[in-house]
């Protein structure tokens, strides 16, 4: 019985005392805060807007005095007959003719739009300067809201990205964000090709 005893005693001592491991719950992995990332950060937010902004809005100022030429705001009105066209380099060209006032005044020598031809002759408005006509009417109008048009497609996505930012903006937000960007360049689209149709048509 002592044996017994003793070697149960032995035994423990080499085995040591039994240990009870605690039951390790599975906990999910802890996502590094880079995933969250959505963007630059709020200066380089409102810089990366501000830029795209301008980039898209700048054509806009540029295009409202071929506008204003165009409807007849400003200039007079008369006649364009393209005399010489020049190449300067692939799908440029630079073109003179002369222009002859609707009140019948005499002619006088103007550069002329790079995308007609010699010898056309189109209704055109002569700018302030006196130095320059423009195609006048309908064509003309189209041909100068090509700018415009474009800045419409350069924008159309800008709200997507200004929502994709904001931490309250939801799904749905987003979706129609893209309908609208989609429709926006589809409408962008449709006029540049209706300007340019308009301008090598006139």
């Amino acid at each position: 019985m002592t044996n017994r005893r003793r070697g149960g005693a032995n035994r423990r001592r080499r085995h040591g005392p039994s240990r009870i491991r605690p039951a390790t719950t599975s906990r999910p992995p802890t996502r590094a805060t880079r995933n969250g990332y959505r963007g630059p950060g709020r200066i380089g937010k409102a810089l990366l807007i501000l830029m795209w902004a301008a980039v898209s809005l700048i054509p806009i100022p540029f295009a409202i005095p071929s506008i204003k030429l165009a409807a007849g705001v400003v200039g007079t009105p008369g006649t364009l007959t393209v005399d010489t066209c020049e190449r300067l380099g692939r799908g440029r060209y630079d073109c003179d003719g002369h222009f002859t006032p609707a009140d019948g005044g005499p002619a006088i020598p103007v550069s002329a739009p790079p995308d007609l031809e010699a010898g056309d002759t189109i209704q055109a408005q002569l700018t302030p300067e006196g130095d320059r006509a423009e195609v006048a009417g309908l064509p003309g109008i189209l041909g100068a809201l090509t700018l415009p048009f474009l800045s419409l497609g350069l924008i159309a996505f800008l709200p997507y990205v200004i929502l994709y930012w904001m931490p309250t903006a939801t799904r749905h937000h987003l979706r129609m964000a893209v309908i609208i960007g989609c429709a926006l360049t589809a409408v962008s689209l449709a006029g540049v090709a209706v300007g340019l149709v308009a301008v090598y048509s006139a």
